[in-house]
Protein backbone atom coordinates (compact mmCIF):
# COMPACT_ATOMS: atom_id res chain seq x y z
CA UNK A 1 0.00 0.00 0.00
CA UNK A 2 1.12 3.38 -1.11
CA UNK A 3 1.02 6.27 0.98
CA UNK A 4 0.51 9.84 -0.31
CA UNK A 5 0.46 13.69 1.38
CA UNK A 6 -2.88 15.43 1.22
CA UNK A 7 -1.59 19.21 1.55
CA UNK A 8 -3.82 21.33 3.15
CA UNK A 9 -2.77 25.01 2.51
CA UNK A 10 -4.65 26.36 5.15
CA UNK A 11 -3.57 29.23 7.96
CA UNK A 12 -5.33 31.03 10.63
CA UNK A 13 -6.64 34.58 9.88
CA UNK A 14 -3.07 36.49 11.45
CA UNK A 15 -0.48 34.30 9.06
CA UNK A 16 1.54 35.45 7.05
CA UNK A 17 0.91 33.74 3.66
CA UNK A 18 4.52 34.02 2.11
CA UNK A 19 5.98 33.12 5.24
CA UNK A 20 2.92 30.01 5.20
CA UNK A 21 4.10 29.43 1.40
CA UNK A 22 7.66 28.65 1.94
CA UNK A 23 7.23 26.51 4.55
CA UNK A 24 4.58 24.69 2.18
CA UNK A 25 7.36 23.94 -0.53
CA UNK A 26 9.60 22.72 2.76
CA UNK A 27 6.83 20.05 3.74
CA UNK A 28 6.47 19.13 -0.24
CA UNK A 29 10.38 18.70 -0.24
CA UNK A 30 10.15 16.80 2.78
CA UNK A 31 7.04 14.11 1.56
CA UNK A 32 9.27 13.32 -1.26
CA UNK A 33 12.63 12.62 0.53
CA UNK A 34 10.31 10.50 3.02
CA UNK A 35 9.09 8.26 0.78
CA UNK A 36 5.37 9.87 -0.07
CA UNK A 37 3.73 8.71 -3.54
CA UNK A 38 1.33 11.45 -3.93
CA UNK A 39 0.36 14.44 -3.21
CA UNK A 40 -3.24 15.57 -2.88
CA UNK A 41 -3.82 19.42 -2.32
CA UNK A 42 -7.18 20.60 -1.00
CA UNK A 43 -9.77 23.01 -2.44
CA UNK A 44 -12.15 25.40 -1.00
CA UNK A 45 -13.69 28.79 -2.05
CA UNK A 46 -14.59 32.03 0.54
CA UNK A 47 -12.57 30.50 3.63
CA UNK A 48 -12.21 34.02 5.52
CA UNK A 49 -12.35 35.41 7.29
CA UNK A 50 -11.90 32.31 9.63
CA UNK A 51 -9.47 31.01 7.64
CA UNK A 52 -7.21 31.97 4.73
CA UNK A 53 -6.34 29.48 2.16
CA UNK A 54 -4.32 29.53 -1.12
CA UNK A 55 -6.04 28.07 -4.24
CA UNK A 56 -4.61 24.52 -5.71
CA UNK A 57 -4.24 24.82 -9.22
CA UNK A 58 -1.40 27.80 -8.94
CA UNK A 59 -0.51 26.16 -5.68
CA UNK A 60 -0.19 22.50 -7.46
CA UNK A 61 2.13 23.80 -10.52
CA UNK A 62 4.42 25.55 -7.81
CA UNK A 63 4.90 22.80 -5.99
CA UNK A 64 5.87 20.64 -9.17
CA UNK A 65 9.66 21.14 -8.90
CA UNK A 66 9.75 20.53 -4.87
CA UNK A 67 7.93 17.35 -5.68
CA UNK A 68 9.16 15.96 -8.54
CA UNK A 69 8.40 11.73 -9.15
CA UNK A 70 5.21 12.41 -6.96
CA UNK A 71 2.19 12.15 -8.39
CA UNK A 72 -0.35 15.42 -7.99
CA UNK A 73 -3.74 16.53 -8.04
CA UNK A 74 -6.66 18.58 -6.37
CA UNK A 75 -8.29 16.80 -3.65
CA UNK A 76 -10.98 17.63 -4.23
CA UNK A 77 -11.35 19.85 -7.39
CA UNK A 78 -14.91 21.46 -6.97
CA UNK A 79 -16.36 20.44 -10.29
CA UNK A 80 -19.71 20.32 -9.64
CA UNK A 81 -19.82 24.41 -9.35
CA UNK A 82 -16.40 25.08 -12.61
CA UNK A 83 -16.60 25.30 -16.18
CA UNK A 84 -14.95 21.42 -17.06
CA UNK A 85 -13.56 22.81 -20.31
CA UNK A 86 -11.21 24.92 -18.23
CA UNK A 87 -10.45 22.44 -15.69
CA UNK A 88 -9.75 19.59 -18.65
CA UNK A 89 -7.27 21.88 -19.72
CA UNK A 90 -5.19 22.89 -16.82
CA UNK A 91 -5.52 19.45 -15.48
CA UNK A 92 -4.34 18.52 -18.64
CA UNK A 93 -1.43 21.10 -18.22
CA UNK A 94 -0.13 20.05 -15.16
CA UNK A 95 -0.37 16.40 -16.43
CA UNK A 96 2.28 17.67 -19.19
CA UNK A 97 4.35 19.55 -16.07
CA UNK A 98 4.17 16.97 -13.87
CA UNK A 99 5.72 14.46 -16.33
CA UNK A 100 2.10 11.87 -16.91
CA UNK A 101 1.74 11.81 -12.98
CA UNK A 102 -1.56 13.87 -12.47
CA UNK A 103 -4.90 12.62 -10.89
CA UNK A 104 -7.70 14.40 -10.99
CA UNK A 105 -9.75 13.72 -7.93
CA UNK A 106 -13.05 15.71 -7.93
CA UNK A 107 -16.12 15.82 -6.14
CA UNK A 108 -20.02 17.67 -5.61
CA UNK A 109 -19.24 20.43 -3.02
CA UNK A 110 -21.51 21.07 -0.16
CA UNK A 111 -20.89 25.02 1.34
CA UNK A 112 -23.67 26.81 0.11
CA UNK A 113 -21.57 30.13 0.10
CA UNK A 114 -19.42 28.42 -2.84
CA UNK A 115 -22.47 27.35 -4.74
CA UNK A 116 -23.69 30.97 -4.60
CA UNK A 117 -20.41 32.70 -5.38
CA UNK A 118 -19.75 30.38 -8.63
CA UNK A 119 -23.86 31.23 -10.01
CA UNK A 120 -24.37 27.32 -9.79
CA UNK A 121 -27.44 26.31 -8.68
CA UNK A 122 -26.45 23.18 -6.11
CA UNK A 123 -29.74 21.52 -6.25
CA UNK A 124 -28.23 20.90 -9.22
CA UNK A 125 -24.57 19.48 -8.46
CA UNK A 126 -25.01 15.94 -9.14
CA UNK A 127 -26.50 16.71 -13.19
CA UNK A 128 -23.25 19.06 -13.47
CA UNK A 129 -20.56 16.95 -11.37
CA UNK A 130 -21.90 13.67 -13.70
CA UNK A 131 -21.73 15.90 -17.35
CA UNK A 132 -18.72 17.40 -16.07
CA UNK A 133 -17.13 14.16 -15.39
CA UNK A 134 -18.22 12.42 -18.74
CA UNK A 135 -16.77 15.74 -21.05
CA UNK A 136 -13.90 15.95 -19.28
CA UNK A 137 -13.13 12.06 -20.23
CA UNK A 138 -14.25 13.16 -23.86
CA UNK A 139 -11.93 16.49 -23.98
CA UNK A 140 -8.84 14.09 -22.49
CA UNK A 141 -9.64 11.00 -25.33
CA UNK A 142 -11.06 12.59 -28.20
CA UNK A 143 -9.74 14.81 -31.03
CA UNK A 144 -12.72 16.78 -31.77
CA UNK A 145 -15.88 16.71 -29.11
CA UNK A 146 -19.53 17.61 -29.73
CA UNK A 147 -21.86 17.72 -26.61
CA UNK A 148 -24.73 19.53 -26.03
CA UNK A 149 -25.88 18.70 -22.44
CA UNK A 150 -28.18 20.14 -19.61
CA UNK A 151 -25.33 22.63 -18.16
CA UNK A 152 -22.21 22.94 -21.08
CA UNK A 153 -22.30 23.19 -24.89
CA UNK A 154 -19.04 22.00 -26.79
CA UNK A 155 -19.38 22.61 -30.56
CA UNK A 156 -17.03 20.42 -32.74
CA UNK A 157 -13.87 21.00 -31.31
CA UNK A 158 -10.98 19.76 -29.61
CA UNK A 159 -9.27 20.88 -26.16
CA UNK A 160 -6.15 23.10 -26.56
CA UNK A 161 -4.07 20.21 -24.39
CA UNK A 162 -4.82 16.98 -23.89
CA UNK A 163 -3.00 15.00 -21.27
CA UNK A 164 0.53 13.07 -21.46
CA UNK A 165 -0.73 9.72 -20.02
CA UNK A 166 -2.84 7.18 -22.26
CA UNK A 167 -5.84 7.01 -22.08
CA UNK A 168 -5.96 9.65 -19.84
CA UNK A 169 -5.58 10.53 -16.10
CA UNK A 170 -7.01 8.44 -13.39
CA UNK A 171 -10.41 10.38 -11.58
CA UNK A 172 -11.08 9.74 -8.21
CA UNK A 173 -14.57 10.82 -7.20
CA UNK A 174 -15.05 11.92 -3.13
CA UNK A 175 -18.38 11.24 -1.47
CA UNK A 176 -19.48 10.60 2.33
CA UNK A 177 -23.07 8.92 1.76
CA UNK A 178 -23.67 5.66 0.19
CA UNK A 179 -25.22 7.08 -3.13
CA UNK A 180 -22.34 9.35 -3.63
CA UNK A 181 -19.70 5.81 -3.38
CA UNK A 182 -22.15 4.19 -5.80
CA UNK A 183 -21.61 6.99 -8.12
CA UNK A 184 -18.18 7.53 -7.58
CA UNK A 185 -17.96 3.83 -9.17
CA UNK A 186 -19.84 4.52 -12.01
CA UNK A 187 -18.28 7.61 -13.16
CA UNK A 188 -14.97 7.69 -11.69
CA UNK A 189 -11.90 5.30 -11.52
CA UNK A 190 -12.13 4.94 -7.71
CA UNK A 191 -13.71 6.90 -4.77
CA UNK A 192 -11.62 9.03 -2.75
CA UNK A 193 -13.10 8.49 1.32
CA UNK A 194 -13.43 11.08 3.46
CA UNK A 195 -11.25 11.44 6.24
CA UNK A 196 -14.26 11.76 8.75
CA UNK A 197 -15.58 8.73 8.14
CA UNK A 198 -15.32 6.01 11.04
CA UNK A 199 -12.81 2.79 9.65
CA UNK A 200 -15.67 0.26 10.39
CA UNK A 201 -18.09 2.23 8.09
CA UNK A 202 -14.99 3.41 5.48
CA UNK A 203 -15.05 -0.97 5.54
CA UNK A 204 -18.77 -0.89 5.15
CA UNK A 205 -18.42 1.57 2.44
CA UNK A 206 -15.70 0.22 0.37
CA UNK A 207 -17.63 -2.93 -0.06
CA UNK A 208 -20.53 -0.31 -1.38
CA UNK A 209 -18.35 0.59 -4.06
CA UNK A 210 -17.13 -2.78 -4.60
CA UNK A 211 -20.43 -4.48 -5.49
CA UNK A 212 -21.32 -0.95 -7.58
CA UNK A 213 -18.59 -1.87 -10.13
CA UNK A 214 -19.28 -5.03 -10.71
CA UNK A 215 -22.98 -4.46 -10.75
CA UNK A 216 -22.24 -1.32 -13.69
CA UNK A 217 -19.78 -4.07 -15.46
CA UNK A 218 -16.32 -2.15 -14.57
CA UNK A 219 -13.09 -3.50 -13.56
CA UNK A 220 -12.40 -4.09 -9.46
CA UNK A 221 -10.28 -1.18 -8.21
CA UNK A 222 -9.11 -0.18 -4.98
CA UNK A 223 -9.56 3.01 -3.23
CA UNK A 224 -7.53 6.11 -1.70
CA UNK A 225 -8.34 7.15 1.42
CA UNK A 226 -7.86 10.24 3.20
CA UNK A 227 -7.13 10.08 6.91
CA UNK A 228 -5.86 12.51 9.47
CA UNK A 229 -2.21 11.71 10.65
CA UNK A 230 0.36 13.03 13.20
CA UNK A 231 3.29 10.93 14.58
CA UNK A 232 4.59 11.90 17.79
CA UNK A 233 7.63 11.12 19.97
CA UNK A 234 5.46 9.26 22.55
CA UNK A 235 0.85 9.34 22.40
CA UNK A 236 0.70 11.45 25.00
CA UNK A 237 2.60 14.10 23.01
CA UNK A 238 1.29 13.48 19.48
CA UNK A 239 -2.32 14.11 20.79
CA UNK A 240 -1.11 17.11 23.05
CA UNK A 241 0.42 18.74 19.80
CA UNK A 242 -1.90 17.85 16.98
CA UNK A 243 -5.52 18.94 19.72
CA UNK A 244 -5.73 22.36 18.71
CA UNK A 245 -4.77 22.99 15.47
CA UNK A 246 -7.31 19.81 14.65
CA UNK A 247 -10.00 20.81 16.65
CA UNK A 248 -9.97 24.30 15.15
CA UNK A 249 -9.80 22.82 11.70
CA UNK A 250 -12.89 20.78 12.58
CA UNK A 251 -15.12 23.15 14.72
CA UNK A 252 -14.39 25.44 11.01
CA UNK A 253 -15.97 21.99 8.99
CA UNK A 254 -18.64 21.84 11.73
CA UNK A 255 -19.64 25.50 10.71
CA UNK A 256 -19.80 25.31 7.05
CA UNK A 257 -21.78 22.43 7.65
CA UNK A 258 -19.81 19.32 7.09
CA UNK A 259 -21.83 16.30 6.84
CA UNK A 260 -19.63 14.34 9.19
CA UNK A 261 -19.73 16.46 11.84
CA UNK A 262 -23.07 16.83 12.45
CA UNK A 263 -24.05 15.82 16.13
CA UNK A 264 -21.02 15.66 17.41
CA UNK A 265 -19.93 18.41 20.45
CA UNK A 266 -16.31 19.49 18.66
CA UNK A 267 -15.79 22.22 21.92
CA UNK A 268 -16.06 19.56 24.44
CA UNK A 269 -15.60 15.73 22.87
CA UNK A 270 -13.03 16.24 20.27
CA UNK A 271 -11.15 13.26 21.60
CA UNK A 272 -14.06 10.86 21.14
CA UNK A 273 -15.18 12.10 17.48
CA UNK A 274 -11.62 11.68 16.25
CA UNK A 275 -11.20 7.88 17.87
CA UNK A 276 -11.37 5.58 14.81
CA UNK A 277 -11.04 8.34 12.37
CA UNK A 278 -7.66 9.61 12.95
CA UNK A 279 -4.15 7.86 12.99
CA UNK A 280 -2.73 9.86 16.03
CA UNK A 281 -0.39 8.20 18.66
CA UNK A 282 3.73 7.31 18.51
CA UNK A 283 5.18 5.14 15.83
CA UNK A 284 4.15 1.92 17.05
CA UNK A 285 0.15 2.71 17.24
CA UNK A 286 0.44 4.63 14.07
CA UNK A 287 2.53 0.98 12.14
CA UNK A 288 -0.52 -0.70 13.57
CA UNK A 289 -3.26 1.15 12.47
CA UNK A 290 -1.04 1.36 8.71
CA UNK A 291 -1.25 -2.23 9.12
CA UNK A 292 -5.27 -2.21 9.82
CA UNK A 293 -5.68 -0.31 6.39
CA UNK A 294 -3.39 -1.60 4.47
CA UNK A 295 -5.42 -5.56 4.96
CA UNK A 296 -8.55 -3.75 4.84
CA UNK A 297 -10.10 -5.05 1.34
CA UNK A 298 -10.47 -2.09 -1.11
CA UNK A 299 -7.71 0.10 0.32
CA UNK A 300 -5.36 0.96 -2.20
CA UNK A 301 -3.40 4.01 -1.04
CA UNK A 302 -3.26 6.16 2.35
CA UNK A 303 -3.66 9.84 1.67
CA UNK A 304 -2.28 11.61 5.17
CA UNK A 305 -3.39 15.28 6.45
CA UNK A 306 -0.55 15.95 8.38
CA UNK A 307 -0.34 19.48 8.72
CA UNK A 308 -2.80 22.14 10.16
CA UNK A 309 -3.85 25.23 10.52
CA UNK A 310 -1.99 26.37 13.50
CA UNK A 311 0.17 23.62 13.58
CA UNK A 312 4.37 24.40 13.99
CA UNK A 313 5.91 24.33 11.08
CA UNK A 314 8.91 22.11 12.87
CA UNK A 315 6.22 19.42 13.98
CA UNK A 316 4.65 19.83 10.84
CA UNK A 317 8.21 18.53 9.33
CA UNK A 318 8.41 16.03 12.48
CA UNK A 319 5.65 14.25 11.31
CA UNK A 320 6.60 13.85 7.62
CA UNK A 321 9.84 12.14 8.64
CA UNK A 322 8.33 10.00 11.62
CA UNK A 323 5.57 8.60 8.99
CA UNK A 324 8.38 8.28 6.67
CA UNK A 325 10.13 5.80 8.56
CA UNK A 326 6.81 3.74 8.76
CA UNK A 327 6.12 3.60 5.03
Amino acid sequence: MSVGMFMTPQWQPQADLEHGTKELLELGRCARDAGFSTMLVGQHLLTGPEMQMLQTVPLMARLLPEIEGMRIGPGVLLLSMMNPIMAAEEAATLDWMSGGRYVLACGLGYRDVEFEAMNARKSERVSRLEEAVGLVKRLWTEQRVSHHGKHFTVNDMGASVRPKQTPRPPIWVGGDVEVAIRRAARIGDAWLASPTMSAQRLSEQLQVFSSERAASGQAATDCPIIRECFVGKNAKDARRIAHDSLAYKYRAYASWGHFDTIGHDLDNNFADFAKDRFLIGDAAEIRDELDRYEQMPGVGELQLRVQWPGLAHADALANIERIGALI
